[in-house]
């Protein structure tokens, strides 16, 4: 059987990382399989004409990616096969728990008899394109035309031609993803990001890596050296509220993080779910950087999860390649779905449903203030949840566990990790997944376990 080798003669500066490029892309496409040994460092230096010390940092650059695994006597070996990772949430609710772990919007039956009114209308007047056509471009140009009143709320102002609409936010970033980062590339996020970056970056083919965060976001400085010493080809960022420490970022630290994609010609991907909920919030960073921002929003979070339906948009460089990788992967948004969104912007059910919800997340935020106070916690007042570090390096685990014996679940905040920096334990605690009382009850167990001595477990068998 013939092993896979690196072309010398498409090797380009810097070394290391093009041949790690190269590497990384036969993993990917499947010309290394897992536990393939790699050449010795010196073997592949004689190969290829290149110095020992390049190979090593090329090796370096791979497990710092994940994709291969030194053995100390053994070898270098790709590992491509990895565990997992659990969710953050419950997958699903069990016996008589609190559920705060999910991120939820709030709901009452109001919600679903608007779903169920919609259902009706739509009985009566479902276009036939919407139930017998393939053809996307067929069904959706009047739907973007509505996409593009709806994203003005969220402050945009685009062409329905940079609009794709998407089955929700999930479907919208992982179209991003794949085309502004092609395998063996690498993107930035926050070290406290989306849960499903993690899993979505060994799928797709791409590294990541989470950088430095404060209390107001990613720090310029730390993308700017990121870029300087790695194959950086996006950034992803969750700027408004939506991401796990409840963070608005400000107009000042949006504008320097879009400097120093401008100066590293990078793009950016911006998960906005929240769009219009937020309702004090500075301008997207798609509308600083127009010409490199792929902007996601959804309805799901503010309105009716069961509203699964959400815009994509591209700038014109993008606008392809979106296109491409969203018939790939996707084909297409739900017609059907995208009837009832559109038909909610245009009659103005939508908005109405977004400011219901975010009064009542100022009621659940005032709840959350009430029950922990005296307790240090971040969060903002239309934000679906609270971040809670926990004090004196308090154990996560130990202490969800406790939680979830007392009948409470919330999410731990290592689901969200995507850097190997030193961790502060916290956990995440959704407001709107219950209702109001048992919020109440169940942030009165959380309030309780912080404050008694943590112990160990104790089983019986």
């Amino acid at each position: 059987m013939t092993i896979w080798r690196p072309d010398a003669a498409s090797i380009r500066r810097p070394a290391y990382l093009s041949l790690a490029d190269q590497i990384a892309r036969a993993i990917h496409d499947g010309r290394l399989n897992d536990g393939t040994r790699l050449p010795t460092h010196r073997g592949m230096a004689d190969d290829l004409g290149l110095s020992v010390q390049t190979v090593s940092r090329a090796y370096e650059e791979l497990i710092r990616r994940g994709l291969v695994a030194g053995e100390i006597g053994r070898g270098t070996f790709v590992q491509t096969r990895k565990p997992e990772p659990d969710p953050p949430y419950l997958p699903e609710r069990l016996g008589e728990v609190i559920d705060l772990s999910i991120l939820k919007p709030v709901c009452e039956a109001m919600h679903l008899d608007r779903l169920k009114e919609a259902l009706t209308w739509l009985g009566g007047n479902l276009p036939s394109g919407a139930a017998l056509s393939f053809r996307p471009n067929n069904v959706f140009p009047r739907h973007r035309v509505a996409a593009v009143e709806w994203l003005r709320q969220c402050g945009l102002d685009i062409s329905p031609l940079n609009v794709s609409v998407t089955n929700g936010a999930t479907a919208g970033m992982t179209v991003a993803l794949m085309a502004a980062a092609p395998p063996g590339s690498t993107v930035a996020t926050e070290a406290i990001g989306h849960h499903t970056l993690v899993p979505l970056a060994t799928y797709l083919g791409f590294h990541l890596e989470g950088l430095p965060v404060d209390g107001d976001g990613l720090l310029p400085d730390a993308l700017d050296a990121a870029c300087r010493r790695a194959d950086i080809r996006a950034v992803f960022l969750q700027p408004t509220v939506i991401n796990p420490t409840a963070t608005l970022m400000s107009a000042t630290r949006r504008s320097a993080l879009v400097e120093v994609a401008r100066r590293h010609d990078i793009a950016i991907i911006e998960n906005d779910v929240l769009g219009p909920l937020i309702a004090d919030r500075p301008q997207p960073v798609a509308a600083l950087a127009p010409e490199r921002t792929l902007y996601v929003t959804s309805f799901t979070k503010i309105t009716v999860p069961g509203l699964r339906i959400g815009y994509l948009v591209a700038p014109d460089r993008y606008v392809a390649a979106v296109a491409n990788r969203h018939l790939v992967s996707n084909w297409m948004a739900t017609p059907m779905v995208a009837e009832i969104a559109t038909k909610w912007v245009q009659d103005g059910t939508a908005m109405q449903l977004v400011e219901w919800q975010r009064k009542a997340i100022r009621r659940r935020q005032t709840i959350a203030a009430e029950v922990l106070a005296g307790i240090d916690f971040r969060s903002q007042p239309e934000s679906l949840h609270i971040w809670l570090p926990l004090p004196g390096g308090r154990p996560e685990d130990g202490f969800v566990s406790q939680a979830r014996l007392q009948g409470v679940a919330i999410a731990p905040g290592v689901s969200f990790r995507t850097s190997e920096a030193p961790w502060m334990p916290a956990v995440r605690i959704s407001l709107g997944s219950t209702s109001e009382e048992e919020l109440r009850t169940g942030l009165g167990v959380v309030a309780k376990l912080l404050v008694s001595s943590p112990e160990h477990l104790l089983l019986a068998i």
